[in-house]
């Protein structure tokens, strides 16, 4: 079309001039017939596979969601155990810091009482068992006197030895007595 315009505008003859315009003037209304109709036709197109190209593209989409929220998923998994390993480590040093702070407060505490002159728990346990020792002891000499009554009813008497034995340790008994008065 565009050849036609220009050959057109090339010849230079007064009688073709007027020719020309004419020619010219068919020439430029069927030009824009023509595209006219190649607008129409692509708007037809357009309206025709428009729906597809929608669908197509909603297509795309949902799958371009799905392989997104699926990477996505993998690293928030991923750094959620990064997370919990990062949060188990804390929590286990800090256990283990806590664990010598109260050490060292146990023996600083120790120390202090220990200064103060205020007995253990093994030194209690230590009493307790010399306690129960002596009660034991107590209660083995308590049953030995009654035995010893119990068999010197039984034995024969020699009165006269004994009394003859008492009177002397009486007698220094009362000299004690009577001096540290």
């Amino acid at each position: 079309m565009v050849k036609k315009l220009k050959s057109l505008s090339e010849k230079k003859s007064s009688a073709a001039a007027g020719l020309l315009d004419g020619e010219l003037a068919k020439s430029v209304k069927e030009s824009a017939q023509q595209i006219w109709l190649a607008g129409m036709g692509a708007f037809s197109k357009a309206q025709e596979e428009g729906g597809k190209v929608f669908e197509a593209l909603v297509k795309e989409g949902t799958h371009l969601q799905k392989k997104t929220q699926g990477i996505a998923e993998d690293k928030l998994s991923e750094v959620t155990g990064k997370m919990s390993a990062m949060a188990d480590s804390v929590t286990a040093r800090a256990g283990e810091n806590w664990d010598k702070l109260e050490s060292i407060f146990e023996q600083r505490t120790a120390k202090a009482l220990s200064r103060l002159g205020v007995p253990t728990a093994k030194d209690v346990a230590a009493l307790s068992a010399r306690v129960e020792a002596l009660a034991a002891a107590v209660a083995r000499v308590g049953k030995a006197p009654a035995a010893k009554k119990a068999r010197a009813a039984t034995a024969p008497k020699a009165a006269p030895v004994k009394a003859a034995a008492k009177a002397p340790v009486k007698a220094a008994a009362k000299r004690t007595r009577k001096a540290s008065v």
